[in-house]
């Protein structure tokens, strides 16, 4: 396996930082019932970007390692996000561009883990 990074590296980077950036924004008056979800969906949504950009600095199966993490972040924040929306506490037109965004964000991200070739 090479080392050399995909050039999709920072694409998606930018990507998850516009969705984290729309999921945070829109959990910041959650009420205080779901004040726990509305805050697990803040680390779980700035961990995608971080994990990514720390990711990249690293070689290996560290890099992969980097690359899970930020996989299953956006996964858990998809489920946070979703539950919000069902307890209708949260803009659901702005809350399906961040899902979908963060969707694209897993695709990029499957491919940074399963390299062709």
């Amino acid at each position: 396996m090479s080392n050399a990074l995909p050039s999709n590296t920072l694409d998606v980077h930018s990507v998850a930082l516009e969705a984290a950036g729309i999921a945070i924004s829109l959990v910041t008056r959650v009420p205080a019932p779901l004040k726990s979800i509305a805050d697990q969906v803040i680390r779980s949504a700035s961990s995608v970007p971080a994990n990514l950009s720390e990711g990249h600095g690293r070689v290996g199966r560290d890099r992969m390692h980097h690359w899970r993490i930020a996989y299953g972040s956006a996964k858990e924040v998809d489920s946070h996000l979703r539950l919000l929306i069902h307890a209708n506490v949260i803009d659901k037109n702005r809350a399906h561009t961040a899902l979908d965004l963060f969707d694209r964000v897993r695709a990029m991200t499957w491919r940074l883990l399963h390299p062709r070739g």
